[in-house]
C-alpha cells in the first residue's frame, strides 16, 4: 500500500495496490525530495487512458521495477484531469525535449520540481526506438547522481523556456488611457483575415473522408463550429461542405457508438472506422454543440437523431445521482437511480479497456449477431458491414458505410421501414451488450467539463425545443453553482468526499460561458448577474496586466514549481486543443457580457486580446479555432436581439432554433431597467421584438416572419 489510498481520483486509486511508492502531487512529496536530496518522478496520465494501463501492468505492478524507482526517486502520480496546471507544465518540457507529448506523461525533476528530462511510453524492454523504462530509470538516475551540473543546467535551460514560452504567440500592445479601442472592430481587423483563416484551414481539409489532414483523425469540433460560422457570414458552399462532410462522415463511422449513442475520443484511422474507443465527456458536449447548429441550418433527420442518442446515452451512463466513491470505497458504482430528481453533475468519461481488452465491450462477431437477431440479420449486417473476418482485428466494428437513403434504394425499399427494423435490431443488440462486463469509469466531477455539458444541453434545447434538456441544463448548473463554490471561488472538482479549492481559467471561463447559454434559454437574470460576479474574480486573480491575457492558474495558487528567478510558473492558456482556450473563451465571454451590460471595459479588454493573438490565428486556425470563431463575432459584431412582452419567451425559443450563430437574445415580460438591451421597451398588451447591431436599432417589429424578413432579406 503506497500513498494514493485515501484520494479520491480514480486514477491515483488505480495505482494504490501499486508496490511503487506512490505519492499525490502534495507537500510531503517535495520535502521528502529535499530531505534525501532525491530525484522526483512525475508519471501524469488520466483513468481512461490505454497506455497508461499498460504501463502500469508492464512496469508499476513489477516488484523489481518498483524496487528499483523508490530506491533512486521519489515518485508522484498525478491525475491530470484532476491537476491540468501541473500536466501543462511538464508536458511542455515533454514537447521541448521530444518534440511530442501524450499519456502517460514520465517527467523528471530536480527536488525544486524543476523539470530536467521528460517521455511518455516507456516499454520493459528496449523496442521502438525507446529504451526500455528501467534503462532509461538507470541512466536519469546516473545523470542526476553524478552529473549534477549538466542537470541543473539542463533544467534551468527548460525552466526559461517554459516561462517565456507564451511571448512568441501574444503581440504586445501598448497599454495606456490614450490607446483607447474602436470596439465596434472595423478599425483593427479587415474582413479579409476572414477568408484567410479560412484558406489556411480548407488547406488541411480531407476532401474524401471529411475531417482535417489523415490518421489518427480528431473531430476538430471547433474547426467545425468556424466554418458554420463563416458560412452564416460569407455563404461560401465550400464551408457548409466540408462541414457536413465531416460530421456525417463521424456519425455514420465507428467513432460514433451506433447502439448507444455518444462519440468516442478520436479515430485512429482516416475513414473513421477504427476509434479509440475512450468517450470523454468534453467531446460529446462540444459536439452537441455544433451538431446543433447543423441541425438549425439543415433540419436534415440525421443531426436531429444524433443528438438525442448522444444525450440518452449521457443521461443513461454519465449522470451522477449522488452515488460515488465515498459510497463504494473506489469502486465503479454498479447501482443508479435515474428516478432521483436531482442530477449531481455529469461523470468525466468511460474507458477504452474493458477485461484488460481495448474495445472489447464495443466489438461483434458475426455469429453473435445472427444467433440475436435472426431473419433480421442479414440486412443489418449489410447496413453496418458486419461480415466473417470482421473490418478490425478479426472482430467487427458498427459503422454505416452507407446512408439511409442510399441504402434503402438499393434493396427497394422504403426508408421508413429500412430505419424502424434497424432501430429494432439495435435495441436487441444494445439489450445483449449491457450484460457484458462495462469499460471503466472515471466518476470525478469536473466543473470545466460539466460546465460545457449544461452548454450543450443549452443549445440542443434551442434546436429540438425538448423542455427536458433545458430542465437538465438548469438543474445541473444550479447544483453546480451550491456545491462548487467557496465563497466567490470555484473548486475544479468535487469528489463529494474532498473537495479542492483551486479551480483555473477553464473553469471560471467555461462557467461564465453556460451561465450566458442558460440566460439564452430561460432568461433569469440572475444568471447574467452570476457570470459578471465570477468574470471579476477572473479579472482580479488570473489577468496579466502587461499583456491583457489570463494566466491557467489564480494568483492564490502556489503549488506550482518556480522559474530560475523563484516566481511561481503560471502559464497561459492559447491554443485550443481538445477544449476550447480558456483565454479565447473568456475572449468571447467578455463580448457578450460586454453588449449585455454596456461594459465598455469589458468590451475593450475582448478586442484587445484579440488584437494580440490575431497575427498567430489568421496563420494558424486549426490550433486557435475557438479563438478565429471570436474574431469573426468581433468583425460581424453579434446581433442584439431584445424581446419584450407576455409572448417574449416564446418567440426568443422560435428566434433560438434559427441558424444565428453570432448572436445575443434578451427576453423578458415586462422589460429590465438594469439591463440595457431591455430597458424602457415594454409596452402594454404587445410583445415587440428590437434588433440592433452595436446599440443601432431597427424599427421594432412583432411576429417571427417579420423577423425572418428582417433578417433573411436586409
Amino acid at each position: 500500500m503506497n500513498h494514493l489510498s485515501k484520494e479520491t481520483s480514480p486514477y491515483l486509486l488505480q495505482h494504490a495496490h501499486n508496490p511503487v511508492e506512490w505519492y499525490a502531487w502534495k507537500p510531503e512529496a517535495f520535502a521528502r525530495a529535499q530531505a534525501e536530496n532525491k530525484p522526483i518522478l512525475v508519471s501524469i496520465g488520466y483513468s481512461t487512458c490505454h497506455w497508461c494501463h499498460v504501463m502500469e501492468r508492464e512496469s508499476f505492478e513489477n516488484e523489481e521495477v518498483a524496487a528499483l524507482m523508490n530506491k533512486y526517486f521519489i515518485n508522484i502520480k498525478v491525475d491530470r484531469e484532476e491537476r491540468p496546471d501541473v500536466d501543462q507544465i511538464y508536458m511542455e518540457a515533454c514537447q521541448i525535449i521530444s518534440g511530442s507529448g501524450g499519456w502517460p506523461l514520465n517527467c523528471f525533476l530536480l527536488p525544486d520540481a524543476r523539470p530536467f528530462f521528460a517521455g511518455t511510453y516507456y516499454p520493459p524492454q528496449a523496442g521502438y526506438n525507446r529504451p526500455s523504462w528501467t534503462q532509461l530509470l538507470s541512466n536519469i538516475a546516473n545523470a542526476f547522481y553524478n552529473k549534477r551540473d549538466t542537470v541543473e543546467s539542463q533544467a534551468n535551460q527548460l525552466t526559461d523556456i517554459i516561462t517565456n514560452a507564451d511571448k512568441n504567440y501574444i503581440k504586445t500592445l501598448p497599454i495606456t488611457p490614450q490607446s483607447a479601442i474602436n470596439t465596434e472592430g472595423v478599425d483593427i481587423f479587415k474582413k479579409d483575415i476572414l477568408e484567410k483563416m479560412f484558406n489556411a484551414l480548407r488547406e488541411r481539409f480531407d476532401k474524401v473522408e471529411g475531417g482535417f489532414g489523415g490518421a489518427p483523425k480528431f473531430p476538430g469540433t471547433m474547426c467545425i463550429q468556424f466554418l458554420l460560422d463563416y458560412y452564416a457570414v460569407s455563404k461560401n458552399q465550400d464551408a457548409l461542405d466540408h462541414a457536413h462532410l465531416s460530421l456525417k462522415k463521424m456519425i455514420q463511422g465507428g467513432i460514433y457508438d451506433q447502439l448507444g449513442g455518444g462519440f468516442a475520443r478520436y479515430a485512429t484511422d482516416r475513414e473513421w472506422l477504427i476509434p479509440h474507443f475512450e468517450k470523454m465527456l468534453y467531446d460529446n458536449a462540444l459536439l452537441i454543440n455544433v451538431i446543433a447548429d447543423m441541425y438549425k441550418l439543415t433540419k436534415e433527420d440525421i443531426y436531429r437523431e444524433t443528438i438525442e442518442e448522444t444525450l440518452a446515452f449521457v443521461d443513461r451512463e454519465m449522470v451522477d445521482f449522488g452515488i460515488g466513491i465515498s459510497d463504494f470505497g473506489g469502486d465503479t458504482p454498479e447501482i443508479r437511480n435515474p428516478n432521483s430528481e436531482i442530477v449531481k453533475g455529469f461523470y468525466s468519461a468511460y474507458d477504452a479497456d474493458s477485461e484488460g481488452v481495448e474495445g472489447k465491450f464495443y466489438v461483434w462477431e458475426k455469429h453473435e449477431i445472427d444467433d440475436i437477431l435472426g431473419e433480421d440479420a442479414p440486412l443489418f449486417c449489410a447496413f453496418y458491414d458486419v461480415t466473417e473476418g470482421g473490418n478490425w482485428e478479426e472482430h467487427t466494428i458498427l459503422w454505416r458505410h452507407m446512408s439511409y437513403d442510399d441504402f434503402a434504394k438499393a434493396k427497394q425499399m422504403p426508408v421508413a421501414i429500412l430505419k424502424e427494423k434497424l432501430k429494432d435490431c439495435r435495441h436487441k443488440l444494445f439489450t445483449i451488450r449491457e450484460k457484458r462486463i462495462k469499460p471503466g469509469l472515471d466518476n470525478k466531477i469536473q466543473l470545466s467539463w460539466n460546465a460545457l455539458m449544461i452548454s450543450a444541453y443549452a443549445k440542443a434545447y434551442e434546436a429540438l425545443g425538448r423542455g427536458e434538456y433545458k430542465e437538465k441544463a438548469i438543474g445541473v448548473l444550479d447544483y453546480l453553482l451550491e456545491h462548487f463554490t467557496v465563497g466567490d471561488e470555484l473548486y475544479h472538482t468535487n469528489n463529494r468526499t474532498t473537495q479542492t479549492p483551486v479551480a483555473f481559467l477553464e473553469d471560471y471561463a467555461y462557467l461564465i460561458e453556460a451561465l450566458l447559454d442558460v440566460y439564452g434559454i430561460c432568461f433569469d437574470k440572475k444568471y447574467v448577474d452570476m457570470a459578471d460576479r465570477y468574470t471579476k474574480v477572473v479579472l482580479e486573480n488570473f489577468l496579466d496586466k502587461t499583456d491583457n491575457m489570463f494566466y491557467f492558474t489564480s494568483s492564490k495558487q502556489t503549488d506550482l514549481p518556480k522559474n530560475t528567478e523563484g516566481v511561481v510558473l503560471r502559464k497561459k492558456d492559447l491554443y485550443d486543443n481538445a477544449t476550447p482556450s480558456g483565454n479565447a473563451t473568456m475572449a468571447k465571454n467578455l463580448m457578450r457580457l460586454g453588449i449585455m451590460l454596456d461594459n465598455e471595459h469589458y468590451k475593450q479588454l475582448s478586442v484587445n486580446m484579440l488584437q494580440a493573438v490575431v497575427d498567430v490565428v489568421e496563420r494558424y486556425p486549426s490550433s486557435f479555432a475557438k479563438w478565429a470563431s471570436v474574431v469573426l463575432s468581433a468583425i460581424e459584431q453579434p446581433l442584439e436581439i431584445a424581446v419584450v412582452g407576455n409572448k417574449a419567451f416564446d418567440i426568443s425559443q422560435e428566434i433560438n432554433a434559427l441558424f444565428l450563430p453570432n448572436k445575443i437574445v434578451m427576453a423578458s415580460v415586462k422589460g429590465d431597467d438594469s439591463l440595457p438591451l431591455l430597458k424602457d421597451r415594454h409596452v402594454a398588451g404587445d410583445t415587440y421584438i428590437y434588433v440592433c447591431k452595436n446599440y443601432a436599432c431597427q424599427m421594432p417589429i412583432k411576429t417571427i416572419n417579420e423577423f425572418l424578413k428582417l433578417i433573411y432579406e436586409n
